[in-house]
């Protein structure tokens, strides 16, 4: 009968608790579908993880506030257009109203149908709205964040269109100069509108080329990070094949050495 010495045992032992704590770990991996899934297994592998992990997130929370920004300026096209075309069709009256042909009566019934534009004007102006914020009667910029980090932002202009804003505040046409001088500020104001509608498109452009880049950048990093932190399935699998028979041999080993050392303490008695 061989006798295994107390330096087997504890050789065998020892392997066998590394065994263990490596088979924990490989199941770990296997588990989470991650190689960082604690810290203690690789520290920096974990925190360039957790970073990657945190733009990310930012990225595609930016993304939403570009989204946002761009129903914002798609309101106030709308908003523009819909001022625009009141302001077209108040030229308009203006025009027949400077013609020295109407009646005291026809410049009432056009005077109130004036004052029923301007109130119009106003309407888009004061109530347009986008979570609470007026987008056509604002006089402060808005400012987007669209990037994951301090200063990634985008300021979109302010644009009032009130009538007051517009220079129309008192727009008359009772008489035929007042329709005259109301020709001349009426073709002003269709050249802000004209101009806001300018810039809103600029800007639509610019929010999404910066979509755009926020959008690859995601996809690099996730794809990256994919990379780092990701488990290869089948290599663990493996991993754990290998350290679950070395395990179970250390095992049969102990409790041989063990019974041996029963049988001859046995013989001794």
């Amino acid at each position: 009968m061989r006798i295994h010495s107390q330096e087997h045992i504890a050789f065998s032992t020892n392997r066998a608790q590394r065994n263990a704590t490596d088979i924990e770990k490989t199941l770990l991996k296997l588990g989470s579908g991650s190689k960082v899934a604690k810290g203690i297994q690789n520290a920096s592998g974990l925190a360039i993880s957790e970073t990657m992990r945190a733009q990310i997130r930012g990225l595609s929370q930016a993304q939403r506030n570009m989204q946002d920004g761009l129903s914002v300026l798609e309101s106030s096209n709308e908003g523009l257009n819909n001022v625009n075309n009141l302001l077209q069709r108040a030229r308009e009256m203006a025009v027949a109203a400077a013609n020295g042909t109407l009646t005291d009566q026809d410049r009432e019934a056009s005077s109130l149908e004036l004052d029923q534009i301007m109130e119009s004007i106003n309407d888009t102006a004061g109530k347009l709205e986008f979570n609470t914020k007026k987008i056509l009667g604002e006089d402060k910029a808005l400012i987007l964040q669209v990037g994951a980090n301090p200063g990634q932002q985008l300021t979109i202009g302010n644009i009032n269109v009130s009538t007051d804003k517009l220079g129309l505040d008192g727009a008359s046409i009772a008489t035929q100069k007042d329709a005259e001088e109301l020709i001349s500020k009426i073709d002003k104001a269709i050249g802000v509108v004209g101009g806001h509608l300018t810039k809103v498109g600029s800007e639509m452009e610019s929010i999404e080329h910066h979509l755009t880049n926020a959008l690859v950048f995601e996809g690099n990093l996730t794809k990256s990070l994919s990379l780092l932190a990701d488990t290869d399935m089948a290599g663990e699998m493996m991993n754990f094949v290998q350290q679950d028979i070395r395990q179970k041999g250390d095992q049969l080993l102990i409790k041989t050495v063990n019974s041996n050392l029963q049988d001859v303490l046995s013989l001794l008695k």
